[in-house]
């Protein structure tokens, strides 16, 4: 018997394509910020690092290698 690695799974082709159609809106870099500074304030680790990313992300229009 011969197995296929990786599985294929339609869905998330299906997923890709449909975020591929539609635009999103430009998040806001004043309240992702905000968030940072509480999440820096409450000593939330992952909130500073997930608010961090958001941002470097909406600053950078192309993330490349």
């Amino acid at each position: 018997m011969k197995k296929r690695w990786p599985i294929p799974r339609p869905t998330e082709y299906a997923a890709l394509r449909a975020c591929d159609r539609t635009a999103r809106p430009a998040p806001n870099v004043p309240a992702i910020l905000a968030d940072l500074i509480t999440a820096k304030r409450l000593g939330d680790q992952h909130g500073m690092n997930l608010c961090g990313h958001r941002v470097a992300r909406a600053a950078l229009p192309e993330v490349g290698e």
